[in-house]
């Protein structure tokens, strides 16, 4: 596979909810502690039904060249062969995120 057409499902969580994307560009950050997320991958659905939560996705991400999300987010960056649905996954009380900043000012 050429090295652009690679393809990446990452996994991450935010707000209490576990966000999986495809993109194709994924790197470290030139910021601290960020990993950089570029040249989305959006499903073009050729069927009836249609994931809401792949549409909120496709919203948010609207307009988005690069996205930076902390390290401390990510849960797996995968190379896939094919794309599968992008989605957000509510996941309630039973994960919770890393507790604290990688730095914390003196007080």
């Amino acid at each position: 596979m050429s090295q652009k057409n690679q393809l990446y499902k990452v996994s991450f969580i935010q707000a209490g909810q576990r966000y999986e994307v495809y993109v194709r560009e994924v790197v470290t950050s030139n910021l601290f502690g960020f990993v950089e997320l570029a040249d989305f991958v959006w499903d073009n659905h050729s069927s009836i039904v249609v994931d809401p939560s792949h549409e909120r996705l496709k919203a948010e991400f609207a307009g988005v060249e690069r996205t930076y999300v902390p390290l401390h987010s990510i849960l797996r960056i995968d190379q896939v062969a094919e794309q599968g649905s992008a989605k957000i996954v509510d996941l309630g009380d039973k994960v919770a995120q890393f507790p604290s900043p990688i730095y914390t000012p003196s007080r």
